[in-house]
């Protein structure tokens, strides 16, 4: 009846999850979403608490309301330009359980051969289970003592991969919180011997396999660990902070399949699929993020942004500033206006005084759109959220490849911290290191103003030649008192 119940929970948790994935592809249905992820969660942990093997109700109890108070607190104090960070760090925490779990999988299968050689020989099955339940064993023990030869090697793959894969999370994870919170620096590096390093790492990680396959021994699994966690230190460091979208939906991916390794470990169904499905979604989020930027997948992980492939254009002529009423005047004199929110706009938290730029032109019957680059921000769907938090319709939200044949007609573009993604150098300059990606083509408007701190070449270090053009004239200073200061000029 217990097994019974539990397996039940399970798939309609996993439903509840598959659902949630699917409501976060839009908008509006993704407040609904959350709320079945929150729902199949609760139904798995209920079920997980009161199935077979379980035990140290109290224990449970009090870790799972301490974890939940502290991700409450972590949760309501986290700014929404600190998002990327926060989610980051999440991963380093699925890697860290997976690195425990699979360690603490390998000592119960070490504790049950030296007990199960000791055990009276009649034992069935049912009796061998209520023998280790008076020795000690819980749930996992008796699982392991059903395995055959075959099955008990092939668990030690399982857990190898778990450990293997959550180690590289846990690292790389860290590293990525680091470049996204600027404690660590963000661009590309490298220790001497770059790519060859993180090679003889993966090769003495396949030896340690091997040996741990054959001996079962703490040693090489130990070896593999550090390996591990060397290669995930390393690879994150050297991919710079223009790829950091898709460094945090790669680590995603890893820490589904962590699960999911960990998942075929315990016995555990629900890990199982959960973990397929967050470790299949990220993979396929990292591919669209590649896409974005006309990278390949294996060229970001193994060096993100390069360096240029040869000599670089020169960019001729000079930035030209303007003032907030010039800006307010051709904001008056448009009828079409369309904004490209970047990263500029979260740290300035600029997004409410954005949200009421809009609506004042709106108001006097402007056609106000906003174009959303894949990459904007630095986590998939940044400025997306910043928007809806700050109540823009959803309608005049639109992706790259909705409004990007448009801007010809379009007589101002307000670019609001963005660098990468409105650069023309991406399609005039075969040298540049974005060259090939796809951008938002904003410097065929009429008229571009870009709000900017400085003169800076923004997070990703690479200058853009847009700055420099005609038809474009810099808002320099902070973009929430910069918009801010068009709201009384624009009546």
């Amino acid at each position: 009846m217990e097994f019974g119940f539990t397996t039940a929970a399970y798939v309609v948790a996993a439903v509840l999850f598959i659902l949630a994935l699917g409501g976060l592809s839009g908008q509006e249905s993704a407040k609904r979403a959350v709320w079945y992820g929150i729902a199949g969660m609760a139904l798995a942990v209920f079920a997980t608490l009161i199935g077979p093997g379980a035990g140290l109700w109290i224990l449970s109890v009090i870790l799972i309301a301490a974890g939940g108070m502290i991700g409450y607190m972590v949760a309501m104090r986290v700014q929404m330009t600190e998002m990327p960070q926060l989610v980051a760090a999440m991963h380093s925490l699925v890697g860290l359980a997976a690195v425990f779990v699979g360690f603490n999988a390998h000592f119960e299968m070490q504790n049950v051969a030296q007990v199960m050689a000791s055990a009276p020989t009649s034992l069935n099955a049912t009796g061998m289970d209520a023998w280790l339940h008076e020795q000690g064993f819980g749930a996992f023990a008796q699982l392991i003592s059903h395995k055959t030869a075959v099955e008990l090697n092939i668990l030690k793959v399982e857990l190898f991969l778990g450990i293997f894969i959550g180690a590289v999370t846990f690292t790389g994870s860290v590293i990525a919180y680091g470049k996204l919170a600027g404690k660590v620096d963000t661009s590309a590096n490298k220790l001497p011997g770059g790519h060859l390093l993180n090679a003889s790492a993966a090769a003495i990680s396949i030896v340690a396999l091997i040996w741990y396959f054959n001996t079962g021994g703490f040693v090489p699994l130990a070896i593999m660990t550090v390996m591990a966690l060397f290669i995930g230190y390393h690879l994150i460091m050297g991919i710079g902070g223009a790829d950091m979208p898709v460094v945090v939906s790669m680590l995603n991916s890893y820490s589904g399949w962590a699960a999911a390794a960990i998942g075929f470990s315990l016995g555990n169904d629900l890990l199982i699929v959960v973990g397929a499905l967050v470790g299949s979604s990220g993979a396929i989020l990292s591919y669209i993020m590649c896409e974005a930027m006309n990278r390949s997948f294996i060229s970001v992980i193994l060096g993100g942004f390069g360096g240029p492939a040869g000599e670089q254009m020169a960019i001729e002529g000079e930035q030209k500033p303007i003032d907030a009423e010039g800006v307010a005047n051709a904001l008056k004199e448009a009828d079409s206006v369309v904004i490209v929110p970047g990263y500029g706009m979260a740290v300035a938290q600029a997004q409410g005084a954005v949200s009421d730029l809009t609506s004042k032109l709106r108001a006097q019957g402007k056609n106000v759109r906003f174009a959303i680059h894949p990459v904007a921000g630095r986590l998939p769907g940044h400025m997306n959220v910043l928007l809806a938090e700050a109540k823009v319709p959803y309608d005049i939200v639109l992706e790259m490849e909705e409004i990007n044949d448009d801007f010809p007609e379009t007589d101002v573009v307000i670019v609001i911290g963005s660098n990468d993604i409105v650069n023309p150098a991406a399609q005039e300059d075969p040298n540049s290191p974005i060259a090939g990606m796809p951008v938002l083509e904003v410097w065929k408007a009429k008229q571009v103003f870009v709000s900017k701190r400085g003169q800076g070449t923004g997070y990703s270090g690479i200058e853009n030649p847009l700055f420099y053009k005609e038809n474009t004239q810099m808002f320099y200073g902070d973009a929430k008192e910069s918009v801010s200061s068009l709201l009384p000029l624009i009546s």
